[in-house]
């Protein structure tokens, strides 16, 4: 059956999840406290760049089935299904901030009292949250509706920006931690539509749930800076970490995701769930020792790719120019969250030299970041115009194939120094490039070991 939904957050899952339910007949109720970006919506623009996204969000508008609002009270009037979509940034030590949730469970309750409406409510939270925190929600429900029939469910995301629509569509697994027989029936009602090729509905425990999607993003940033710890033994013994990757990759106990060296994860999820994983652990006396050790590595991993453009120009890039190629921390989205560039020109700044710098998706993000600290390209051959060297720091098809003798004409120096291992070593040989990647040999080395 279909149902009233209400997804409160119109970030990056809300605005998803959102579409997405109205795409299988549900009645969806988006609601955000910015009244702009609530405007822009209701339009048919989207504030986020995904594939996929602008056609099914304009189609759910105008069949009647998608609404976007300031008005809590409405949705929550309207909707027994009620979705948390709504930040959880990192505070300080690394814990979740759990403020946005917990005043949002708050309001709802009081608008339950207000109007009189049935406690039968159910709340959804799709937040990325530590364990515990649906308790915590309950008990806001259970302090000011006493005797209430509100179920608090948790039900994490997995989308992956760049396939999010594809992934909320299509999921490979619906995780649902409720301990309720009849909000697991609603549960699996609401989602059959997603999972009709057979991926499986995983009812569990709540904390189970809540643990999930920590667990889940924890173990892929460790696969991440495996390769990237890795890599940096293959650059001293002159073994190739892409051949390695591929070795390994056929191993089904492995599998091929996640295995790409580079110059570290970021982006909304990994950085934060990371963080939010080792302080939940640390603070019940269970320390997560790997995943600390994924951190540090991915701490380390862009550190070691500046240091050696650093040592390339003799330790000294004050007054050289730079061509950057990507900003979003991966391809496919406009997100700059915890970007692996941004650390980047912030090396670069801070050592005295320019940044020119190009990007499908992602110029209007950085420059609210960086205003006029950066120059900004239109388009990648214009990047690279009185620059010393190119540095790529996003693997954009539109970088895989570039025209290189135009791009040798342009550069000062035909240096490349690339973080996504995105070119034939053989190739950048000759063509006469000085070619620097991650756990590869190094062509045309000016550096000295």
């Amino acid at each position: 059956m279909a149902y009233n939904v209400a997804v409160i957050g119109t970030g990056y899952v809300g605005l998803v999840s959102g579409t997405c339910f109205a795409e299988t007949g549900n009645e969806v109720y988006c609601v955000d406290i910015v009244e702009e970006k609530v405007e822009m919506l209701k339009k048919g623009n989207s504030p986020i760049f995904e594939p996929g996204l602008d056609r099914y969000l304009k189609k759910n508008l105008e069949e009647g089935r998608l609404r976007f609002t300031t008005n809590l009270e409405e949705a929550v009037i309207n909707c027994k299904l009620i979705f948390l979509c709504l930040p959880t940034p990192p505070n300080e030590d690394g814990s979740a901030d759990l403020q946005h949730v917990l005043k949002c469970a708050e309001d709802i309750a009081g608008i339950m009292l207000k109007n009189k409406l049935d406690n039968d409510k159910i709340i959804i939270n799709k937040s990325t949250v530590p364990v515990g925190t649906a308790a915590k929600v309950k008990w806001i429900f259970d302090e000011k509706i006493p005797g209430n029939k509100i179920e608090v469910v948790s039900n994490p995301e997995f989308l992956r920006e760049g396939f999010a629509v594809d992934d909320a569509l299509k999921p490979e697994r619906v995780v649902i931690g409720t301990s309720s027989k009849l909000v697991e029936e609603i549960m699996r009602d609401l989602y059959e539509p997603f999972v009709r090729s057979g991926n499986p509905i995983i009812v569990m425990d709540v904390k189970s749930a809540e643990v999930t999607k920590y667990a889940a993003n924890s173990f892929l940033a460790t696969k991440i800076s495996f390769m990237n710890d890795l890599s940096e033994y293959c650059e001293k013994v002159g073994a190739d970490i892409e051949n390695i990757r591929i070795g390994i990759g056929s191993d089904s106990r492995i599998g091929k995701r996640f295995l790409f060296a580079g110059i570290g994860y970021g982006g909304s999820c990994f950085p934060k769930d990371v963080k939010a994983l080792i302080h939940s652990t640390d603070s019940e006396g269970t320390s997560m020792r790997i995943v600390k050790a994924a951190q540090e590595v991915n701490e380390h991993q862009i550190e070691r790719f500046f240091n050696l453009i650093l040592m390339r120009f003799g330790g000294n890039i004050n007054g050289k120019q730079f061509a950057l190629w990507g900003l979003a921390f991966k391809p496919n989205t406009d997100d700059t969250r915890e970007a692996p560039a941004f650390r980047l020109i912030d090396m670069f700044l801070k050592n005295g030299a320019k940044v020119k710098a190009y990007d499908s998706e992602a110029m209007s993000n950085t420059r609210q970041v960086y205003e006029d600290k950066i120059a900004y390209a239109t388009g990648i051959y214009n990047c690279l115009e009185n620059a010393d060297a190119l540095i790529i720091t996003t693997e954009w098809n539109l970088f895989r194939k570039p025209d290189f003798s135009k791009l040798k004409t342009i550069l000062n120096n035909p240096v490349i120094f690339d973080g996504r291992n995105l070119y034939n070593l053989d190739e950048m040989a000759k063509l006469g490039f000085e070619y620097y990647c991650i756990g590869r040999k190094r062509i045309n080395s000016r550096i000295k070991d």
